[in-house]
């Protein structure tokens, strides 16, 4: 993680993000009121209702919708400070940031950057640092690998009174946009701030929860608390469930809920624009594997890093078409596996071609991406002589527990992994029942 000196940075100073030096060398500036008149304008063209992929306008209105269009109410004399990042945009794809700072019935004076940086300029396990965001002049600090006391005191030094919060998940509980949330909200109390958090969809939908629960001896930046793989719900049900369940106190919290969604809505429903949360992020067809194919980030198997479709390609060196093969016997509702080569451009097997699968969902709701995710492991141990886990045993990290690797390596099958956390989950479900705000 590199590491900044707190202070003001100009365009031209080397410590504000390379691309972003390039982007912003001669910026044109307008006035808060040139800005306020051109997002005006805008708004009032006439335009015809976003449609979604069966053809019908949009209902969907997110949390962000129906704070402006209440004239931000609830921040009404509050200094704010927004931790977001690119997905944080209007359905006309301005950044949040860019129309509120141009808005005079709200006083925005802070940005805080999570992993990959309110901008998104960074890989994953990096961050942008602290810098002045040469769009808006506003100070941007670093939250990322940070928490408690020391996020805290940065909440403290920024002068907010309330800490917003408003970045797109993807529906799983290794991704860390929803850590940074439950670590800022526990911070927002440590410094006496008020927290708002603008809801958005959940974009593999809400319908159910999924995979093992964290056990508590595991928990990590991939996951704090014990909740279940594929949680099924979406940020602001998970700041009322952090809030209720797992923060020693808790944080005064309001969550400006979305309109129009239902849980059983996946993305394409929204009408919205698909912001890549992070560079491996792509598409919604990403974050539909994610929750199962991650797992192979425990693995030495690539899980298609470096490529155009990262976790639905996977493979290694030495891997062939047997291994398609043999997770095409096993009947998986939702998706078939295509025997694939690839070369990835970073990250495992850099430069070297590799053999493996594709994932292809024909039926996504039939697929269960949590048993996918274990059946690939399970047959890929099969079929591949060399499979290993990586030495930390990271995998233990994203299942929350040792038992799938033990599991696996004592030669459980697929049905057998997935039982092993049967009675978790019915737990977690009925807790995360009492949280939910959508039907």
């Amino acid at each position: 993680m590199r590491l900044c000196r707190m202070g003001a940075t100009s365009p031209h100073n080397p410590r504000l993000p390379h691309n972003l030096r390039e982007q912003y060398r001669a910026p044109m500036r307008l006035s808060r009121r040139a800005l306020l008149a051109a997002t005006t304008a805008a708004a009032t063209l006439p335009s015809v209702p976003p449609a979604t992929s069966a053809g019908r306008p949009s209902r969907l209105r997110t949390g962000f919708d129906r704070l402006a269009a209440d004239g931000y109410a609830v921040l009404d004399g509050q200094r704010a400070g927004i931790v977001t990042n690119p997905t944080g945009v209007t359905r006309d794809v301005r950044h949040i940031v860019d129309v509120m700072h141009a808005d005079d019935r709200v006083h925005l004076t802070a940005v805080f950057g999570p992993e990959h940086g309110f901008r998104g300029t960074a890989q994953a396990g990096g961050s942008e640092g602290r810098y002045d965001d040469p769009a808006t002049g506003l100070p941007v600090y670093d939250t990322y690998l940070k928490s408690g006391r020391p996020l805290a005191d940065i909440f403290t030094a920024s002068g907010v009174d309330t800490v917003v919060f408003d970045i797109q998940d993807v529906g799983a509980r290794f991704y860390t946009y929803i850590w940074t949330l439950y670590d800022c909200m526990e911070a927002a109390h440590l410094a006496g701030k008020r927290f708002v958090v603008l809801d958005r969809p959940n974009p593999v939908t809400g319908r159910s929860a999924q995979g093992p629960v964290l056990h508590k001896d595991f928990a990590t930046f991939v996951g704090r608390q014990p909740i279940a793989q594929a949680h099924g719900m979406t940020v602001a049900e998970l700041a009322r469930l952090f809030n209720g369940e797992f923060l020693t106190a808790p944080v005064p919290l309001e969550t400006v809920r979305m309109s129009g969604w239902r849980r059983s809505d996946w993305y394409d429903a929204s009408g919205l624009p698909w912001v890549p949360p992070s560079p491996n992020m792509p598409t919604p067809d990403t974050a539909l594997v994610y929750s199962g194919t991650c797992l192979f980030e425990g693995t030495n198997l690539s899980e298609g890093r470096g490529t155009t479709r990262p976790f639905e390609l996977l493979g290694a060196d030495g891997l062939d078409g047997r291994w398609a093969a043999a997770v095409n016997d096993l009947g998986l509702s939702g998706a078939r596996f295509r025997e694939a080569y690839f070369t990835p451009t970073f990250s495992k097997f850099r430069g070297k071609t590799i053999g493996g699968v594709q994932v292809h969902v024909h039926d996504r709701d039939a697929y269960d991406p949590v048993r996918t995710g274990i059946a690939l492991l399970v047959t890929a141990k099969q079929a591949w002589s060399g499979f290993a886990w990586r030495s930390d045993h990271w995998i233990d990290k994203l299942t929350g527990s040792a038992r799938v690797r033990t599991m696996i390596d004592a030669g459980a099958d697929t049905d057998e992994v997935v039982a092993g956390w049967r009675e978790e989950l019915a737990v977690f479900r009925r807790v995360r029942r009492k949280y939910l705000l959508y039907r």
